[in-house]
């Protein structure tokens, strides 16, 4: 017991007490290997670990508590009692569960069944010695406070050991990280024996395709997402990357889309395993767009969903060189009146439409699309039936409606 047995103990001649405590110590071997033996039976898949003489740990822990237990009843009745330290081995149990991969549940369970089998015992031997009731029954609670006090090493054991776990596999999924998300013009063979080298070594399937996503931190301290097993996360970067094994199979979209609650960011298309790179590449640039507003925030959205901003804005220096040559002819309209221009020619652009289906597009009279159209042909000429001349035209006021420059559809 973890404190001095209470009044009702003191109460009682020491000489009972002594006898009392020689009878349950003598009792000991015994009783261990009877508790030992029930556990075995009713928990027949328990891992017997033997120490170094053979004997196995659980037995030794098994008896050590019951030693350790039964002499404070004795050191009680001299003056000596005190708080005494759990055996160790109970931390050895805790992480023990860890290793197999078992919860704190079952070796609880095992702990109360073991209490119960030896109450059941010390019980007759007090009855043997004539210990009065109640100090019986405070040696009852007693043993119930030492089994709180088992199961708290074994949780730390438990603790320890799992933390251990966790940061052992968290480095071994960066490693794995690293080289499957490395740009590199061509992956050699022994690349992928190291990444299913490295895989197996977290228990990570290697999929056939993967999609990779950068994400925002909403706030500093911000909870990781509340990923599965299978998707590889590391929030040690400052954008913290994840990577979802078959991004295509039904109902993974929702279960990211719920994991990842309260985050911003954007999820690469979908490639196969060795080409991880390229789905990074094309997440990091949307987020890098919705960094600068061009792309909405609040949500992790999918690349897939937004090929034409991601086509269009990164390159910003090409289309705005193409831009300057092929929206020259807006150079000497005042700034309003090319924008209304530039907007016109776009829907043009893209509906090759009649003057109504054109101004219900842009919301104003059909009339007002028939003047500007004209003023579209004497400043382009004959360049807007060239079709390749229509298609760069075509990217470049796109790209401006991205940005914001040119106002969208009114359908």
């Amino acid at each position: 017991m973890a404190s001095p047995l209470r009044s009702a103990w003191r109460e009682v001649p020491p000489s009972r007490v002594r006898h009392f405590a020689r009878l349950a110590l003598d009792e000991v071997p015994v009783l261990a290997e009877d508790i030992f033996r029930e556990i075995r039976r009713e928990y027949p898949n328990l891992v017997i670990v033997p120490d170094e003489s053979g004997e196995p740990v659980a037995l030794v822990g098994i008896r050590r508590a019951l030693e350790h237990f039964v002499r404070d009843v004795s050191d009680v009745s001299d003056g000596s009692g005190g708080p005494r330290e759990h055996p160790q081995v109970f931390q050895e149990f805790g992480r023990g569960q860890v290793q197999h991969g078992r919860s704190l549940d079952s070796l609880q369970a095992m702990y109360r069944l073991g209490v119960r089998l030896a109450w059941r015992r010390l019980a007759e031997i007090g009855q043997q010695v004539e210990i009065p009731a109640p100090a019986m029954y405070e040696l009852a609670e007693s043993g119930f406070e030492y089994l709180d006090g088992l199961v708290a090493e074994s949780m730390r054991g438990y603790a320890e050991a799992a933390a251990r776990q966790a940061g052992e596999r968290l480095r071994l999924q960066r490693r794995l990280l690293d080289l499957l998300l490395a740009e590199r013009p061509r992956k050699s063979p022994a690349d992928a024996d190291a990444l299913a080298e490295r895989a197996a070594r977290i228990g990570w399937p290697l999929p056939e395709r993967v999609a990779v996503a950068v994400l925002l931190r909403p706030a500093r301290e911000a909870l990781a997402p509340a990923v599965g097993r299978d998707v590889l996360l590391d929030m040690e970067c400052e954008q913290p990357r994840m990577v979802l094994p078959d991004p295509e199979e039904a109902g993974r979209p929702e279960l990211l889309r719920r994991a990842t609650a309260g985050w911003s960011g954007a999820v690469g298309p979908p490639v196969p395993l060795a080409e991880a790179a390229k789905s990074l590449r094309w997440a990091a640039a949307a987020v890098r767009l919705m960094e600068r507003r061009l792309l909405p925030a609040g949500e992790v959205l999918h690349c897939t969903e937004h090929t034409e901003a991601l086509v269009l804005l990164p390159p910003e220096e090409l289309i705005d060189a193409l831009a300057r040559r092929r929206l020259a002819p807006l150079a000497g309209c005042g700034p309003a009146q090319g924008r209304r221009l530039a907007e016109t020619l776009l829907a043009w652009l893209e509906t090759r439409g009649g003057a109504p289906e054109i101004a219900e597009r842009l919301g104003v009279h059909p009339q007002t699309v028939r003047y500007r159209l004209r003023q579209i042909r004497e400043l382009w000429g004959d360049e807007v039936e060239d079709p390749d001349r229509r298609f760069e035209l075509e990217l470049v006021l796109r790209a401006r409606r991205l940005r914001g420059d040119l106002l969208p559809p009114s359908a």
